[in-house]
């Protein structure tokens, strides 16, 4: 009977195609801490402090540009706020702008930004002693 069913898999076509694939990045949870430093951070509460340099130390911090830096600067006084005296208002505000930065799993993801996660770290097995390397070249000497 035409007309029922999935088309034939020679017309079938994906409507919900990725036009931004490629367009993804990946970024390296390297532990280091990327961008400038809050200025007049003595302006600020040690709550906002930390904040910010959880924001430095994020994956997606490697790739922010001198617009994204400026944004978290701008943010930063409203973050203090929040601390001082909390509102839905403020975290509203707050929730929106690191959303766009890429703060949460699903931000990300509609990002399109992939995080490595950190290479580890060689164990005592896997590092060569050199202790007997070092005597017979001492040794030799």
């Amino acid at each position: 009977m035409p007309g029922f069913g999935p088309p034939p898999s020679e017309n079938k076509r994906r409507a919900n195609k990725d036009e931004f694939e490629e367009q993804a990045v990946t970024v390296s949870d390297d532990g280091e801490s990327h961008g400038p430093e809050l200025p007049y951070s003595a302006l600020y509460t040690p709550r906002t402090l930390d904040w910010y340099e959880t924001w430095r130390l994020a994956p997606q911090a490697s790739t922010f540009t001198v617009t994204d830096w400026q944004r978290l600067h701008m943010l930063a006084s409203i973050v203090d706020a929040y601390w001082l005296e909390p509102s839905t208002k403020l975290l509203a505000e707050i929730r929106l702008n690191e959303s766009l930065l890429g703060a949460t799993h699903v931000d990300r993801m509609r990002g399109r930004i992939k995080v490595e996660p950190p290479k580890p770290r060689p164990t005592a097995a896997e590092v060569t002693d050199l202790t007997s390397r070092r005597r017979r070249i001492s040794d030799a000497s």
